[in-house]
Parts: structure tokens; C-alpha cells; sequence
């Protein structure tokens, strides 16, 4: 495997400042990496290097994030949405294939509903499906999601977070390595749209290529009952179970997922040799 080098950037955006990076021949197809709630950039680690030998790959961190912080108002999925698009902007990409873990595909699917044009493919990692119907025990579960976070001190929540996030200790201590450098109101603000921010849409479909792929070990809300529904839902879409992982399973079974993202991205994503 060649070495490849890392740029880091910032984009200052409605009174944050976003810090992205670059990887990657820049003559390539773009490859986007979004991470999760309360994680950041690192989180995609285990797959830039083997993404970087034929892509070109940008990583970040959104807002309320990483290095993206503080937060500096109210959290919501529209802006990071609008912040992403300002980056690939700026860059000069007009298209990308996108992929997102949780929160990350949860942003992915609004740019493919409001801009399709600019997505060649998706991959989703343990995310929700925001436009299929949920059920009232759904929003009644959500409802008390949000009462229990304001409840629980952060001394508390952010562990049990970590804890769910992955089967793996290493996993798990950087999840909540990344969780504890966000403050308590970020972390609510955060959470606090994630679970606002479905939108059922009747008769919608995603025609890009889709990758959908969760943990084997992954209990996160109904991700595990909902993902199969989603796959027959969209036409060009791939369902996958990564064996022996939670829901930041890209982390937890690194090998296994970076096989079967170059595999789809090779099939769907070609390379101009």
C-alpha cells in the first residue's frame, strides 16, 4: 500500500469554524466520510488509507465536533447538510459518493432528497432511514429518549453511549473519548436533532447506487428492524450485516467492512485509468 499524504483545511461557516481534510489522488472520484453523533474524523481511521490508494477522500468534522467546536447555536441537520455542500463547493465537486455512519447517513440521505444531482452513490452505516413511516411506539420511544438525555448527568450518559456504540474496548474508549470533548448543551443540541429530524416522505424512492449496511450487534433504536424494509424499499440497494460489530461497525470489524466498501465502490464508482 503507497503512503498518501493528508491536507487539513477550514471553512468558516454561520459562526463556526469547520476543519476538513483531503486524501488521495486529486484526479479521482470524490469520496465523502461523515461520522456519527458525538464523534468526529477519526472515527473513519480504519478506512481512509485503503480508500486513498483509488479515490480521492474527504473526512470531517461536523460542527459541534472534533475540532469543529464549539458548537455556537443550535445544532440541526440542515445546516450540516448546508456546511458539507459549502465544502464540496468550494472544492469544486459537483457530484461525491457519500458515506455515513448513524447521524453521518442520517445527513447523506438529506443531500440525496434535496440535491440528488450532486450524489453518485450512497453507503449508510447504522443509520435510520428518515423518510420511511415510523410507528407511534417510534415516536413515543424518541419522546423519551430526549426526556431521559436532559435527565441523565453526562457523567453518565456519555458512558453508556460509548458502551452501545461498539463490542470492541478500543472502539468503545474512543467513542467516549470523542463524547466527552463535546460540552454538555453541544451534546444535547446534538441529540436533540437527531431526534426531530425525521420527515416522512409517501412514494419516495433513492435510485443511487445504496449500500446499507449495520452491525450484527447493533441495538440502536429500530435500525435492525427498519434497514431491511429500507433495502426493499429503494431500487439499487445492497443489504449487508457486518458480522461481529456494533453500530460504529466500520470500526468494530474494520477488515470486513473496508472489503465490501471497495467492492461497492469499485462496481458503482469506476476509475478512469
Amino acid at each position: 500500500m503507497r503512503t498518501i499524504s493528508t491536507t487539513a483545511h477550514t471553512l468558516e461557516r454561520a459562526g463556526n469554524t469547520i476543519h476538513y481534510w483531503l486524501t488521495g489522488p486529486a484526479d479521482c472520484p470524490l469520496v465523502v466520510f461523515t461520522h456519527g453523533a458525538t464523534m468526529d474524523h477519526h472515527m473513519f481511521d480504519p478506512q481512509v488509507p485503503a480508500v486513498a490508494q483509488h479515490y480521492r477522500v474527504l473526512t470531517w468534522d461536523v460542527r459541534g465536533h472534533g475540532r469543529s467546536q464549539p458548537l455556537g447555536q443550535a445544532f440541526s441537520i440542515r445546516t450540516a447538510t448546508a456546511d458539507l455542500l459549502a465544502i464540496l463547493d468550494r472544492l469544486g465537486y459537483r457530484q461525491a459518493t457519500f458515506v455515513g455512519q448513524s447521524m453521518g447517513g442520517i445527513i447523506a440521505q438529506e443531500i440525496v432528497f434535496r440535491h440528488p444531482e450532486r450524489v453518485t452513490a450512497l453507503v449508510n452505516i447504522g443509520s435510520e432511514c428518515i423518510t420511511l413511516k415510523f410507528s407511534l411506539a417510534d415516536y413515543l420511544m424518541m419522546s423519551m429518549t430526549s426526556s431521559v438525555m436532559h435527565l441523565y448527568p453526562a457523567c453518565l450518559l456519555k458512558p453508556m453511549i460509548a458502551h452501545f456504540a461498539a463490542v470492541r474496548c478500543n472502539v468503545q474508549a474512543y467513542a467516549l473519548n470523542a463524547g466527552r470533548s463535546i460540552s454538555q448543551h453541544d451534546f444535547l443540541s446534538i441529540w436533540e436533532a437527531l431526534l426531530t429530524c425525521l420527515h416522512y416522505e409517501p412514494g419516495y424512492r433513492i435510485t443511487q447506487p445504496l449500500l446499507l449496511t449495520h452491525g450484527e450487534f447493533d441495538n440502536w433504536g429500530n435500525i435492525k428492524r427498519i434497514t431491511p424494509v429500507w433495502a426493499a424499499r429503494d431500487p439499487n440497494s445492497r443489504y449487508v450485516v457486518i458480522p461481529q460489530a456494533g453500530h460504529n461497525a466500520n470500526q468494530d470489524n474494520p477488515a470486513f467492512f473496508n472489503r465490501l466498501l471497495l467492492d461497492f465502490l469499485h462496481a458503482h464508482v469506476p476509475v478512469s485509468t
